[in-house]
């Protein structure tokens, strides 16, 4: 079941996922609600799952992750427990960084960090090589970050 949006409820999306820090009493007045109101739909929004987490972005550079690969994965077979292993495994890296079961050409897409080509080869070797369900595995290597985030289209 999908939870009933208002005006409100959308302007205080729009804000809290610009930055998530932002004062509940910024919040109220972009919304024109009292605080604790914005308290309480602040609340009914992350139990009913429309805010699933609150986290903080880092700059991967800052952290010597220097490198961005996305990488298309053809499975050999498809069957449900294949396709739930490679998932588990994706979800159990720390430099995968997303992780999409596609159409097309491909069964999966990950989009992966490593400090260096050493740091994706390792990579590779844990979730490509070591798995003798994958096929193959095609990689291009981002040469710039244009856009990153996850911020959703509110109100438009």
């Amino acid at each position: 079941m999908t939870l009933p949006l208002d005006a409100a409820d959308l302007v205080i999306l729009r804000l809290f996922q610009e930055d998530s820090t932002t004062p509940i009493r910024a919040l109220a007045e972009a919304a024109e609600l009292s605080v604790p109101s914005v308290q309480r739909r602040l609340r009914r929004l992350r139990e009913g799952g429309v805010i699933e987490r609150e986290i903080g972005v880092l700059a991967p550079s800052a952290l010597g992750m220097a490198m961005t690969f996305i990488v298309l994965v053809e499975l050999e077979r498809e069957r449900l427990d294949q396709l739930d292993a490679f998932r588990r495994r994706a979800l159990r890296d720390p430099n995968v960084q997303q992780c999409y079961y596609i159409t097309g050409e491909a069964d999966f897409v990950l989009i992966c960090l490593a400090r260096d080509m050493a740091g994706f080869e390792a990579l590779t070797q844990r979730l490509f090589f070591a798995d003798e369900n994958v096929r193959r595995f095609r990689t291009s290597v981002v040469l710039s970050r244009t856009k990153v985030g996850l911020s959703l289209p509110i109100g438009e």
